[in-house]
């Protein structure tokens, strides 16, 4: 002898069934409003989702094809609703090429404060350092190069590079921070 059915796999049976007979009707309603096979069936989904939390409603009630019907109206109507806001709200959102515009603006008008400052920053640094950054930067030299056609050392222009790199930074940190603050 088998084990005894309990009640939650006798409801579990009964709402398959109840599933099976009305899903159909009620993604077809959905469908005739909708006019999305996927929109439809999303909503036919969630209302038998509803269902299923609560056996009160449809378990042992023999008219429940009215109901159901009217939950998915209910459903299709909040779903327009809240799909015409969606749209009122992107209406009011600026375009990308707005955003764009704006963000390339702010960022030439940031390059060039930061150009502005590194160039106030290389004027005055010392004349071998500053030598030896726009050697490096500017035209592209080797360090090797650079010490060939100053009389340097390898090392000391090295040295050179390295101090005015760290001037330079500081300087973009402390842009940085400002524009944070504001």
């Amino acid at each position: 002898m088998g084990k005894p059915i309990t009640d939650s796999e006798l409801l579990s049976q009964e709402f398959e069934s109840f599933f099976q007979l009305n899903f159909p009707k009620a993604k077809a309603f959905a469908l005739k409003i909708l006019k999305s096979e996927e929109d439809a069936e999303d909503i036919a989904q969630d209302v038998f989702v509803k269902l299923w939390e609560h056996p009160e409603i449809w378990h042992e009630k023999e008219h429940i094809d009215g109901y159901v019907f009217m939950m998915i109206k209910n459903h299709i109507l909040n779903f327009l609703k809240r799909k015409k806001y969606r749209q009122n709200y992107q209406e009011t959102l600026p375009s990308p090429e707005t955003l764009k515009t704006d963000f390339d603006i702010h960022e030439q008008m940031y390059a060039k404060e930061l150009a502005l400052l590194a160039k106030v920053v290389i004027n005055q640094m010392p004349e071998r350092r500053k030598e030896c950054y726009l050697l490096s930067h500017i035209q592209e030299k080797s360090n090797a190069e650079i010490a060939s056609m100053l009389g340097l050392s390898v090392r000391t222009v090295e040295r050179h590079l390295y101090l005015a790199l760290s001037e330079l930074k500081k300087i973009i940190y402390l842009l940085f921070f400002f524009n944070l603050i504001e």
